[in-house]
Order: structure tokens, then sequence, then C-alpha cells
């Protein structure tokens, strides 16, 4: 079972940024922060960070190779784009 995620506003990170830094950094533990009370970004490592952009790389492929080995959908790129920004959200 995963831990749940430290959860601080803005306003906190602020004051220790260098501390949130280091335990994504070296604790692997990212922080939500959150602005009026809403989750609007996280501090995670550049590790996370590349895998994630990495994962996101692969799944576009994904798409498009599934859309293109059924060329009679005629599916535009637009749409496949549209679809998968859609997924990551």
């Amino acid at each position: 079972m995963t831990q749940p995620l430290p959860i601080e506003s803005i306003r906190d990170v602020r004051a220790h940024l260098a501390e949130v830094v280091e335990r994504a950094d070296r604790e692997d533990t990212p922080t939500v922060i959150t602005r009026r009370g809403k989750e609007v970004a996280a501090v995670v490592s550049i590790d996370v960070l590349r895998k994630y952009q990495q994962w996101e790389e692969r799944e576009i492929n994904r798409i498009i190779d599934e859309r293109m080995a059924n060329r009679s959908a005629g599916i535009p790129i637009e749409d496949v784009m549209k679809e998968t920004l859609a997924r990551s959200e």
C-alpha cells in the first residue's frame, strides 16, 4: 500500500523549498502543492519527470501505430493527438 503524498500550500513550500526539493530528489517523495486549497502542481524528482515523458511518448507512438494499422477508420492525426492529450489529463 502506498503512503499518501505530502500536500502543502504554495506559501508553506516557499518557506522551505530546499527541503521539498531534497525530499523529491533524495527520498523520491513528491510533494503536492496547493493554491487556495486546490491541488495545482507537484515537486517531483527529475527522474520521475523523465520517466513520465518517456511513457507519454511511448503512449503517443502506440496510439499512432494502432491507428495506422487500422487505416480504414480514416481518423485524422489531429484527432489522435487530441485523444492522447486528453488521456494524460
